[in-house]
């Protein structure tokens, strides 16, 4: 019982000393400066999300496609709001130009649970990403459909499967 009781009172110690020490920090230093994704961050995330999303249209898996072109929205306008520009390039004044209709076009597509419209809205979405990155002097970069899911552990197709 003196060992928990000592074990508990030590443990109790090491929380108000961090504690005390974090609010020291706080009152007697600057406050360091947030980490900040780097656009190349944002954009490894929008790629993943962009293949997740054709595999689910693929598949018929349309709530997973909304959700994962919601996701995809939310990728687009954080680049946009936290690197606003890139080497001089005004990425937020471009990507949600570029990417509006295509992205309105897949919404209707999804709630429509057709695969037709979706195919061509995704592909059109692909094509405002290369139009995009050739605007930002990064043309070497095209973006298409994909050929392998990026992850091997989720399922996109509705259904059971053994």
């Amino acid at each position: 019982m003196k060992s928990l009781f000592a074990s508990a009172a030590c443990i109790l110690a090491a929380l108000i000393c961090s504690v005390s020490t974090a609010a020291e920090l706080e009152t007697s230093t600057p406050l360091v400066q947030a980490y900040t994704p780097g656009l190349g961050e944002f954009m490894s995330a929008i790629q993943v999300r962009h293949a997740k999303l054709w595999f689910a249209g693929k598949g018929k898996n349309w709530p997973l496609a909304a959700f994962e072109l919601d996701e995809l929205k939310e990728a687009f306008e954080d680049a946009a709001k936290y690197q606003p520009e890139f080497k001089g390039k005004p990425i937020a004044k471009i990507i949600e130009p570029m990417t509006a209709e295509p992205v309105a076009q897949l919404e209707k597509a999804i709630e429509a649970k057709d695969s037709v419209r979706f195919m061509r809205a995704y592909d059109s979405l692909s094509h405002a990403c290369t139009t995009c990155h050739q605007a930002t002097d990064h043309g070497f970069i095209s973006i298409q459909r994909p050929t392998f899911p990026p992850l091997t552990n989720q399922r996109f197709s509705l259904g059971r499967q053994p």
